[in-house]
């Protein structure tokens, strides 16, 4: 991939896939693989995107902390991801966060590095099966194998102060849509949804630079029969190139054929539901 290449994930996941393994797949296989593209710009629906209305602009834009480049994604239908948890509080007490919000420690919320900005998601703590709901107001943890910063409010919540960090899972569940009042203040409503059921397809990247795309694509080609190359734009309209493999209605198939990527070297391939 040339210098002009964009991954809208984190980059650096495509590493280069040994020719001789593709030709003993295409001998083995003996049948043609297709690449469908999908023409035309299109705006994803809003209910494939996870940022709450006011939080556009530079969400989905590019950033560099200590000399590593991250790339939010446009959307984060399907994403879920395991790793290690931190937690920060008074240090960050009463500072601005990435979606312009005053961090308040003692309420629920997190920091990622890549998910869009208001998306809600669903944490367990791997060790004591504790769970809890947050949404992502802010970018990090920048420290090397962690994935998320919840705050005080949240880490304790699931038993993560006392130790520090714990290995967790991350799942992307919804968006809000809407404000409930109880007795206890208003709070947002989730719309929280089954990611078992329904269209499932595997993500392998998005690219700002087409020909990127296609080249991907056609690597891809040699593996499975249906790949397809289509065109979305961000919601800073900038037009992006969105790389998948395998259609299927079972969400387990498309986790084996996720992991299968991940082995070949696309280490961040993802499933979404279509």
């Amino acid at each position: 991939m040339g210098n002009s290449a964009m991954s809208v994930r984190q980059g650096r996941f495509l590493k280069r896939i040994p020719w001789v393994l593709l030709i003993s797949v295409v001998l083995l296989s003996g049948c043609a693989a297709r690449t469908h593209y999908v023409g035309g710009p299109r705006t994803p629906s809003r209910k494939l995107l996870l940022l709450p209305e006011g939080r556009k602009g530079k969400s989905f834009e590019p950033y560099v902390v200590n000399g590593e480049t991250y790339y939010p994604l446009p959307e984060a239908q399907g994403f879920r991801e395991t790793g290690i948890a931190s937690w920060y509080g008074k240090k960050f007490h009463g500072r601005r966060t990435a979606s312009g919000e005053i961090f308040d420690m003692y309420r629920k919320s997190a920091a990622h590095k890549i998910l869009p900005l208001g998306t809600h998601v669903l944490v367990t703590n791997l060790r004591n099966g504790k769970k809890i709901v947050v949404r992502i107001n802010d970018r990090g943890p920048f420290v090397k194998g962690r994935v998320i910063d919840l705050s005080y409010a949240a880490a304790k919540a699931i038993g993560l102060v006392g130790p520090g960090t714990a290995p967790v899972r991350v799942v992307a569940l919804g968006k809000e849509v809407g404000k409930l009042r109880t007795g206890h203040g208003v709070r947002p409503v989730v719309r929280v949804e089954d990611l078992t059921r329904g269209s499932f397809a595997v993500q392998v990247g998005a690219f700002r630079d087409r020909e990127n795309a296609l080249r991907v694509a056609d690597r891809l080609t040699v593996l499975f029969d249906d790949v397809e190359v289509s065109e979305f734009r961000d919601n800073d309209g900038k037009i992006l190139y969105r790389v998948r493999v395998f259609r299927s209605g079972q969400v387990r198939r498309a986790r084996e054929i996720e992991k299968r990527l991940e082995d070949m070297g696309f280490e961040e391939a993802f499933v979404v539901r279509l």
